[in-house]
C-alpha cells in the first residue's frame, strides 16, 4: 500500500508564495500600482491583518486587492505556477513608497494554481501556517542544480515511478526533464514530452524543518537513484 505523497497545504503554499515574492500588485482607490521593491521581504510583514467586522460594516472602507504572480525560476514551460490575491478593506491609508505598515480587514486569500484549482484561504489558516523555509533560497538552488549539475537532473529521473518513456520515438517519451519546484517535501520535475508535460513529483525521505537540512536530504534522493537499475537513453 503506498501512502500519497505530502503536499504543502493551501495555507502554506500562499505564505511561501509571499515569502519569495519581489513584486506585487496593489489595486486600490481605482488604480493600479506596480510594486518591484520587495526584495524577498514578505509582505505580511507590512500588513497588519484584522478579522473581517460583520457583513455591511466595511461597506465604506476602501477595499484593496493584492495580486502575486509565482513564477518558476527555471526556463520550463508554462513558467507560472500559481497566483495568489489578498482581498480584504483598508483601516488605514496605503501609500506605495511607505515603510509604515497598513492595517487591513481581511477577506481572504484566494490561491490559483497552474492546473486551474482555486482554493480560498481564511485568515486563521493564514495565521497558523508558515513559510516553507526553502522560499526564499528555492530560485537559488534550482538554478543552480539546473545550470551546474544537469546531469543530476537526469539522474533523479530513475526515482520516477512508473519510469517514463525517453528518446525521440514514442509521443509520450520525455524530451526534457527540468526542476520546476522545490519545497520542503521534496522536488518536483517537469517532463517536457513532444505534445505537452507534466509535473512528478520526488519526495525527500523526510520533510526538512529548515534549510539546513536540505543539502542531506538532496543528496539522498542522489544516493537513491544511483542505487536504481534505469533504462533510459538520457545521460545521467
Amino acid at each position: 500500500m503506498h501512502l500519497p505523497m505530502p503536499l504543502p497545504t493551501d495555507a502554506e503554499r500562499v505564505r511561501s508564495v509571499l515569502a519569495a515574492s519581489h513584486s506585487m500588485t496593489v489595486v486600490t482607490g481605482g488604480r493600479r500600482t506596480e510594486v518591484r521593491h520587495l526584495d524577498g521581504a514578505d509582505p505580511l510583514g507590512r500588513l497588519h491583518l484584522h478579522p473581517a467586522a460583520p457583513a455591511g460594516c466595511a461597506e465604506h472602507r476602501p477595499a484593496i486587492r493584492m495580486e502575486f504572480t509565482d513564477i518558476a525560476p527555471t526556463p520550463v514551460r508554462d513558467r507560472v505556477r500559481a497566483r495568489v490575491t489578498l482581498v480584504g478593506h483598508l483601516l488605514t491609508p496605503y501609500a506605495d513608497e511607505s515603510s509604515d505598515s497598513t492595517c487591513v480587514e481581511f477577506g481572504q486569500a484566494v490561491l490559483e494554481t497552474a492546473d486551474g484549482a482555486r482554493s480560498y484561504v481564511g485568515l486563521e489558516e493564514l495565521d497558523a501556517a508558515r513559510p516553507d523555509p526553502l522560499a526564499p533560497y528555492e530560485a537559488g538552488m534550482l538554478t543552480h542544480l539546473l545550470d551546474d549539475h544537469a546531469e543530476l537532473v537526469t539522474l533523479l529521473l530513475r526515482l520516477v515511478r512508473p519510469q517514463p518513456p525517453t528518446g525521440a520515438g514514442a509521443e509520450s517519451a520525455v524530451l526534457r526533464a527540468i526542476p520546476v519546484a522545490l519545497d520542503r517535501y521534496g522536488i518536483t520535475l517537469r517532463l517536457e514530452e513532444r505534445r505537452g508535460h507534466r509535473d512528478v513529483r520526488i519526495p525527500f525521505p523526510s520533510p526538512l524543518d529548515d534549510v539546513e537540512q536540505s543539502g542531506a536530504q538532496i543528496q539522498a534522493l542522489f544516493s537513491a537513484a544511483r542505487r536504481r537499475s534505469h533504462h533510459n537513453t538520457l545521460p545521467a
